[in-house]
């Protein structure tokens, strides 16, 4: 789950690469969804092994209030940090 600086926007997704895919959003222009909104910091995942068990995941949490994502993520991430900052994303550039 990703959201930008204020903490009140969500974009949820799956990814077979979290870090391709946070290089991504990260690099997102202004004229897409996630650039409009700067929806760049990731601060709650979780790893499935099996893609289908992933894909409904992430349409229930899709499906969640704002108050339960925001329960969920502060549970994993107290502090809402952003979780990918140690990554060397410059790979994926």
């Amino acid at each position: 789950m990703l959201t930008h600086e204020r903490n009140h926007i969500f974009y949820v997704g799956v990814t077979n690469n979290i870090e391709r895919c946070i290089s991504e959003h990260k690099s997102a222009s202004f004229g897409i969804h996630v650039g409009h909104y700067n929806i760049k910091k990731l601060v709650f995942f979780e790893e499935h092994s099996d893609i289908r068990i992933a894909i409904r995941r992430e349409k229930t949490i899709k499906k969640w209030k704002r108050e339960w994502k925001k329960n969920q993520i502060t549970e994993m991430n107290p502090d809402w940090k952003d979780l990918n900052l140690d990554w060397d994303l410059s790979k994926y550039k």
